[in-house]
C-alpha cells in the first residue's frame, strides 16, 4: 500500500515538510493528498501540491481517508490537531516539541497506544547515522567512562525572527501556553539529542533546574541553561543563547574519563578525541515512518524518545519569568528587522557551560545574579 500523508501547516518549517512529501510523492512511495492551514498558504505550498490534492483549512476535511498525518503548526496546537488525526485513523509525525507538558505526552501516548497508531516527532538529528556511531564509540570505551553529556548553541536572532508569528517570543498566547524560548524551540534538537546519547531519553528526571534570562523585552527565555540528573546515568547540562555575538554551530558534547565526542548535529561533524570521522547520510523522519508501517522497522524518532524532553519544556513553562539581563550588559546592532540584541561574552559563557558541565550561575558570570531556577523531581522511570 502507498500511505496518502496529509501536512497541517504550509509556512515556515511546514514547508520544508512539504517539500520532502513533494519529493517522496515524486518517487511513488506517498501520495501527498492534501494539506491544511488557517491562514492564506504561500504561493510555494500551492505549488507543491499535487494536482487534485486538497488545500483546506478544516483540519476534519484534511484527515479523511488519510494515512498519516504530519502536524507543523505553532507547538501550542499539536495536540488538538494530533487528537483530530488519531481519531481519523492517521499514524503521526508530530513536529517538535510535539506536547508541552508531561500531561499532554501522557494523552498522546496512550492514544497511540489504543488506536495502534504509531507516533514520530519531528527531531530530524535522531535520524543522524551519527547517533548509532556515537553510541558504539562510547560502548567500545573510546573516550573511557562517561561523565556528562553537554549541548550548547550560540546564534544571532533578528527583530524578524521575533516578529514572524504571533507565538514567538511567547510565553502564553490568550491564556494558553506555548512555552517558545531558546532552549524549547530553536535549540530543542540540542537539548533532545543530548537526551538520547545519555540513554535517557525515555525516561524523567530525578533532578530538573532551568535558569532563563532575556536580552530583550519578550516573554520567553533568549538565553537560558538547564541541568537534568538520573539515577545511574550521567546529568545532561545544556546552554543555549540567541542574543550570541556570532552564528556558531550548535553541538553535543560527550565528556568521558579519557577524552571528549564532540557532534556538530546540524552538519554532521563529529570528532572523538579530536579526530574527524566521517558521518553516513542521515535518514528522513518520513521515510522512517513509511518503512515502519511498510516494513516493521523501528523508528527513529518515537515519541516516547522525547520524555525527559517534555519534563524540560514542562519545567520551562512552570518557571518563574525569565530574568532580564542588565541593560548594561546587552548591547544593539543592526537595523529595522535586522536588528538584534548582543550580551557580549555570552557565546564563550554557553562553551563554558558546555565544556565544564556548569550552569551560567555555577560560573560566576557578571549578568546572572541569583538566576531563575526551578527544579522539579520525577519518578526516573519510563
Amino acid at each position: 500500500m502507498i500511505p496518502a500523508v496529509v501536512v497541517f501547516g504550509t509556512a515556515g518549517h511546514a514547508l520544508t515538510h512539504l517539500r520532502r512529501a513533494r519529493a517522496l510523492h515524486d518517487r511513488g512511495e506517498i501520495v501527498l493528498a492534501g494539506a491544511c492551514d488557517v491562514r492564506e498558504p504561500p504561493d510555494e505550498a500551492r505549488a507543491l501540491l499535487p494536482d487534485h490534492a486538497k488545500l483546506t483549512t478544516d483540519p476534519g476535511d484534511l484527515v479523511a481517508g488519510a494515512d498519516i498525518a504530519v502536524v507543523a503548526t505553532p507547538p501550542h496546537t499539536h495536540l488538538a490537531l494530533a487528537r483530530r488525526a488519531l481519531a481519523a485513523g492517521c499514524h503521526l509525525l508530530v513536529e517538535k516539541p510535539p506536547v508541552l507538558d508531561l500531561a499532554g505526552f501522557g494523552e498522546l501516548e496512550r492514544l497511540t497506544r489504543d488506536r495502534g497508531l504509531a507516533c514520530q516527532t519531528g527531531f530530524q538529528s535522531f535520524g543522524s547515522a551519527a547517533v548509532p556511531l556515537i553510541r558504539a564509540a562510547i560502548g567500545r570505551g573510546e573516550i573511557g567512562t562517561v561523565t556528562g553529556i553537554a549541548a550548547a548553541g550560540a546564534w544571532i536572532r533578528r527583530d524578524r525572527y521575533f516578529g514572524r508569528a504571533e507565538w514567538a517570543g511567547r510565553r502564553r498566547v490568550g491564556g494558553q501556553p506555548v512555552v517558545d524560548g531558546s532552549l524549547t524551540n530553536p535549540f530543542a534538537h540540542a537539548v533532545a539529542t543530548a537526551l538520547l546519547l545519555n540513554g535517557t531519553a525515555g525516561l524523567l528526571p530525578d533532578h530538573l533546574g532551568v535558569e532563563l534570562y532575556r536580552a530583550r523585552a519578550i516573554e520567553s527565555d533568549d538565553t537560558a541553561c538547564a541541568r537534568l540528573a538520573f539515577a545511574g546515568a550521567p546529568d545532561v547540562v545544556v546552554a543555549a543563547t540567541l542574543a550570541a555575538e556570532a552564528d556558531h554551530q550548535p553541538y553535543v558534547l560527550v565528556h568521558g574519563t579519557e577524552g571528549r565526542i564532540r557532534w556538530d548535529y546540524k552538519t554532521d561533524v563529529v570528532e572523538i578525541r579530536g579526530t574527524p570521522v566521517p558521518v553516513e547520510p542521515p535518514e528522513d523522519l518520513l521515510v522512517n515512518l513509511v518503512e515502519h508501517l511498510r516494513d516493521g522497522v523501528a523508528l527513529r524518532a518515537p515519541l516516547a524518545a522525547t520524555r525527559a524532553f517534555t519534563a524540560l519544556v514542562e519545567a520551562v513553562r512552570d518557571a518563574p519569568e525569565p530574568r532580564p539581563l542588565p541593560a548594561e550588559w546587552v548591547r544593539t546592532a543592526g537595523t529595522g528587522p535586522d536588528r538584534h540584541y548582543v550580551v557580549p561574552g555570552v557565546d564563550a559563557a554557553v562553551d563554558a557551560a558546555a565544556g565544564r558541565l556548569a550552569l551560567f550561575s555555577e560560573l560566576a558570570l557578571p549578568w546572572t545574579g541569583a538566576g531563575t531556577r526551578a527544579g522539579k523531581r520525577g519518578d526516573g522511570g519510563a
